[in-house]
C-alpha cells in the first residue's frame, strides 16, 4: 500500500490563508497514494506564546496568560469563521478550542499559586496548540469532502519520560500505531495528527524538543513503513546557505541523509536534528517542500543521491558560542586527560559541537554554547585541579563571540584540494580562521571565525566555493 506522511511546519498552518493552501494541496495529492497522513504543527507563534504564559505565570504575574488565553481566543476564532461555511462545525470545533483554552488558564493558575512550571506541566502546555490546530485543519478538510480526523499523537508515539525533550521508543510506538492508526486507515479515514507531542507509557504528555513536528511524521512514516514522508514549509527545499546571509541561494535537488543531518546538526533551520534518523533504517525518501509553491520540486532527501562527491553542497553557521581551550606543555603523553576533560563538560549537560587538539597534544579546544562557559570551566577546573596545581596543565580560558561556519557536501574527506580552496576563499578577505575539525561522517569541514567574519565567511565559500568551485 502506497503510503505518504506530509508534515506541515508552523508557518504552512500559521493563519487561515495558509491552512487553505495546506488543504488544497493534501486534497490535490490524496488520490494520489492509496494512504495519506497529515501531521501538523501549532499555528505560528502559538506555542512560544502558551510556554510564555505559564513562565509568566510562576514569576508571579496573574494577568499575562489571561491576555493570552484571549488573544488566542480571537485568533482561532477569526481563522474558523474564515475556513468553515458549515455553522454547526464552526460551533463544534470553537466549543473544543474553548475547552483547550480554559485548560491553559486552570494550568497558568496553579503555576500561579505554585510559583514555578515543571517541565512535565510544561509539556503538556506546550502541547495545546498542536492539539487545537489539528481539529482546524481536520475540519477544513472535512468541509472539503475528506474524511478527516484529528488524532492526538499521544495515542500513538510512545516516550521516554525526559520530558521537553523526549525520545520515541519505537517499538512501543509501532504497536500503537499497529493498534490504531492503521485500522483508520484501512477504513479510508484521513488521520490529521498533532506534532511535537508523544507520551509516556502511562500516557503522560511529552514533547520531543522545539521544532519536533518533523520527528513527529518520520517518526510516523518509519513505523507504517510509509513509501515517501514530506515536510512541508515556507522555503522551497533545503539551500546553499540562509538567504539572509546569501540571498543567492539556490535549493539544492538532492541530498543524502548524511549530509541534511551535518546541515541540521550545524545550524540550518530547514529540519529538526533529529528528523532523518527513523527514516533512515527503512530507505524512506524525505522530502523538503513549499506549501506556497507547490510547483517547486523541492529537495529529496534519500540514502545515495545522484550528483558528484567530493564537492561542497551547502555552508551553513551556529553563532552564540564559545571555545574552550585547556593547554599545557606537561599534558604531552598523560593518559586520560581528554576523556577527564570531557567527563567533566558532560557533569554540566553542555553540548559539545567541535572538537579539535593539537598534533602535540598540548592543547585540547572544543566548542560549546556561551551560556554553559562559566559552569563547564569551574567542573574543568576542579576535576584537573591537580594539574593545573603540578603546572601540567597551564590553563582553562575560554573565546567568546565565535562561530562555526560548516562546509558540507559528501566524500569531502577524500577529495583533495577542499580544505584548500576554503581557506583560499577566506584568505582572500582577510578572515582568520581560529580553529578547524572535519567530521568522522566524511561530510563536512567545520571551520572557526570570529563573529565579526562570519557572515562574509559564509558569503565568500558560497560565491568562490560552492558557485565556482
Amino acid at each position: 500500500m502506497r503510503t505518504l506522511v506530509m508534515k506541515f511546519g508552523g508557518t504552512s498552518v500559521g493563519s487561515a490563508q495558509a491552512i487553505k493552501l495546506a488543504a488544497d494541496l493534501v486534497l490535490r495529492e490524496t488520490p494520489k497514494w492509496q494512504h495519506t497522513v497529515v501531521v501538523v504543527s501549532a499555528m505560528r507563534g502559538v506555542t512560544d506564546a502558551l510556554i510564555h504564559g505559564a513562565a509568566t505565570a510562576a514569576h508571579g504575574d496573574d494577568q499575562a496568560y489571561r491576555g493570552i488565553a484571549a488573544d488566542l481566543r480571537v485568533k482561532h476564532t477569526l481563522a474558523v469563521a474564515e475556513l468553515l461555511s458549515n455553522a454547526e462545525a464552526r460551533t463544534s470545533l470553537l466549543v473544543a478550542i474553548e475547552g483547550y483554552l480554559d485548560e491553559f488558564a486552570s494550568f497558568c493558575r496553579s503555576i500561579h499559586v505554585l510559583g514555578e512550571v515543571t517541565p512535565r506541566a510544561m509539556d503538556t502546555i506546550s502541547s495545546l496548540g498542536e492539539r487545537m490546530n489539528a481539529r482546524v485543519v481536520a475540519a477544513r478538510l472535512q468541509e472539503a469532502g475528506l474524511p478527516a480526523r484529528a488524532i492526538d499523537a499521544t495515542d500513538l508515539i510512545v516516550t521516554d519520560q525526559r520530558f521537553q525533550q523526549a525520545t520515541p521508543l519505537m517499538d512501543a510506538t509501532r504497536e500503537r500505531v499497529d493498534a490504531h492508526l492503521v485500522p483508520l486507515l484501512e477504513q479510508g479515514v484521513l488521520p490529521v495528527i498533532t506534532g511535537f507531542i508523544g507520551a509516556t507509557r502511562d500516557g503522560i504528555t511529552t514533547t520531543l524538543g522545539r521544532g519536533g513536528s518533523d520527528y513527529s511524521a518520520s517518526i510516523l512514516g518509519a513505523v507504517l513503513n510509509a513509501d515517501e514522508v514530506w515536510t512541508l514549509t515556507d522555503v522551497d527545499g533545503v539551500l546553499t546557505a540562509d538567504p539572509r546571509i546569501v540571498p543567492e541561494a539556490r535549493v539544492i535537488p538532492e541530498l543524502s541523509y548524511a549530509e541534511v543531518g551535518e546541515l541540521a546538526y550545524f545550524g540550518a533551520k530547514v529540519l529538526h536534528p533529529k528528523t532523518i534518523h527513523p527514516v533512515i533504517e527503512h530507505n524512506i525518501p524525505l522530502w523538503v517542500k513549499n506549501t506556497f509553491n507547490p510547483t517547486c520540486p523541492g529537495t529529496r532527501i534519500v540514502s545515495d543521491p545522484m550528483g558528484t562527491r567530493g564537492t561542497v553542497k551547502a555552508v551553513t553557521a551556529i553563532t552564540g558560542l564559545s571555545m574552550v581551550t585547556v593547554e599545557g606543555r606537561g599534558m604531552m603523553g598523560v593518559p586520560g586527560i581528554a576523556a577527564r576533560t570531557f567527563a567533566a563538560v558532560a557533569s554540566q549537560g553542555a553540548n559539545v559541537l567541535m572538537i579539535s587538539q593539537a598534533s602535540s597534544e598540548q592543547s585540547i579546544c572544543f566548542v560549546i554554547p556561551t551560556a554553559d562557559v562559566t559552569p563547564v570551566i569551574a567542573a574543568l577546573e576542579e576535576e584537573l585541579a591537580l594539574e593545573i596545581t603540578r603546572r601540567d596543565i597551564d590553563r582553562v580560558w575560554s573565546m567568546s563571540d565565535i562561530v562555526i561556519v560548516s562546509a558540507v557536501g559528501a566524500g569531502l574527506r577524500g577529495t583533495p584540494g577542499v580544505a584548500a580552496a576554503l581557506f583560499n576563499a577566506l584568505a582572500a578577505q582577510a578572515i582568520n580562521v581560529i580553529a578547524i575539525a572535519q567530521g568522522s561522517s566524511d561530510c563536512s569541514i567545520s571551520l572557526v571565525v570570529n563573529a565579526d567574519q562570519a557572515t562574509p565567511a559564509v558569503r565568500q565559500i558560497h560565491e568562490q566555493v560552492i558557485n565556482h568551485g
